[in-house]
């Protein structure tokens, strides 16, 4: 189930009242495949009550007859709305974007430039700061484009700051323990990466639990070489003096929540500074660089809906204009052209690779370079990187994996670690950089 009735519901009426916008709380209902794939079959959208109305709900399904089929299209195009704002505001930029400036702003002002971890998530920040504020003056300020072209406009960073309220939680970041919360994995010992997927082939999760376990391995070597024992994290005053900034400044709201990990053994440290690397790396990868892609062409991804549905309490002319030119409805509830164009520029520069983008295990640090057995645990990082690479390509021709391979299939490239500059649709960059 695709549920953003509850997150939505509030936001209803609200929205409403913006001129030219639409919004509805949605389910939706997948029936999944025995070979990974889903098929939506059902659609529930509601509109809530209000002081002059009572509430309207209906459920749409596959039909069979023309007027079916159309309310089935109409109601696909609100849910992918819905979905297209959602992945910008919470997928990519809370998560990715706004999540990181605590642990950012935290290290430097806790760690000096020389503290072995200062130097393991270094690469992991860099330009982030500087994109955000880029961010905040063009993308989601007041009246940028977030709020003109996706369908919360002006309460978009509401409901970000909304959903982090409600859902966010330091523990869940990691990839597994992500995926477990989704219903979408369960713990289990003796599968490859101590996880066995609900949908075999999810290609996000299968190429992203290897490039996880690498990020893992890669850390564990690093920390277990300058902590060699627990005794020295705890008594590390810079290390702790971070991360009791990060918990306690950074996230005031959340200080007292149960869930957040202590800082006493390697294992703790080394689940910490995985899960801010994988968040900078491969989680922003894969919710960033393919959005040009995927929705480049707005009508496979629009971003707004401008009219409800025509079976919403019509008027005998909206009636009218349904039943006799039903693709000028779909026009009319589809982003303007206006919205469209600015939706694919923003897309297509948010997917684009700098020429000096620095990629996973591309270039080592200095640092790493200079002590023996760091860089040779890079070089194993390096190695297994490649590997992932070569086991992506080889996913993508086979058949099948219906997910990612077949006719008119588009290839899951998103944790390719190394790019080429420009739009392509693969690449993982160390930092959430664009």
């Amino acid at each position: 189930m695709l549920d953003y009735h509850d997150l939505l519901l509030p936001y209803v009426n609200k929205v409403r009242e913006l001129d030219d916008t639409m919004l509805y709380a949605s389910r939706t209902l997948f029936f999944l495949s025995d070979d990974s794939t889903l098929r939506p079959v059902a659609i529930e959208l509601t509109r809530p009550t209000d002081v002059n109305r009572p509430q309207w709900k209906q459920v749409f399904t596959p039909g069979y007859d023309a007027t079916s089929c159309w309310l089935w299209k109409l109601a696909k195009t609100h849910v992918v709305a819905h979905d297209a704002g959602y992945h910008q505001l919470i997928s990519h930029w809370l998560r990715t974007h706004c999540c990181m400036e605590p642990y950012i702003i935290a290290a430097n002002r806790q760690l000096s430039a020389m503290h072995p971890i200062f130097r393991l998530l270094h690469p992991h920040f860099r330009y982030t700061m500087e994109i955000n504020a880029r961010a905040r003056q063009s993308l989601v300020n007041a009246g940028g484009i977030i709020e003109t072209c996706f369908w919360p406009g002006k309460y978009s960073l509401e409901l970000s700051s909304d959903v982090y309220g409600k859902l966010w939680r330091f523990d869940k970041e990691g990839l597994p323990a992500d995926l477990i919360n989704r219903g979408l994995a369960v713990e289990d010992e003796n599968a490859e990466h101590g996880v066995r997927l609900t949908i075999p082939d999810y290609p996000f999760a299968n190429d992203g639990l290897m490039l996880w376990d690498a990020l893992k391995e890669w850390i564990t070597d690093y920390v277990n070489h300058y902590y060699p024992d627990a005794g020295l994290i705890t008594s590390d005053e810079e290390l702790q003096a971070w991360w009791s900034e990060v918990k306690n400044i950074g996230h005031g709201d959340k200080k007292d929540e149960p869930w957040w990990p202590e800082l006493k053994t390697q294992d703790d440290l080394i689940g910490v500074a995985t899960t801010i690397a994988w968040v900078a790396s491969g989680h922003h990868a894969a919710v960033n660089f393919g959005q040009y892609g995927y929705g480049g062409y707005f009508p496979n991804r629009p971003t707004t809906t401008r009219r409800r549905m025509p079976v919403e309490e019509p008027t005998e002319e909206e009636l009218k204009e349904f039943y006799e030119e039903p693709e000028k409805v779909l026009l009319k509830t589809f982003p303007s052209q206006k919205q469209a164009t600015q939706v694919m520029v923003t897309l297509d520069l948010l997917s684009t690779h700098s020429p000096d983008e620095e990629y996973l295990g591309e270039e080592p640090e200095a640092s790493w370079v200079d002590e023996p057995v760091i860089f040779a645990a890079y070089e194993r990082f390096k190695g297994r990187l490649q590997y992932l690479e070569g086991v992506i390509d080889e996913r993508n021709v086979n058949v099948s994996l219906k997910n990612r391979a077949g006719a008119g299939v588009v290839k899951y490239e998103l944790l390719k670690p190394i790019s080429e500059p420009g739009v392509t649709g693969m690449g993982v960059p160390y930092s959430v950089s664009i």
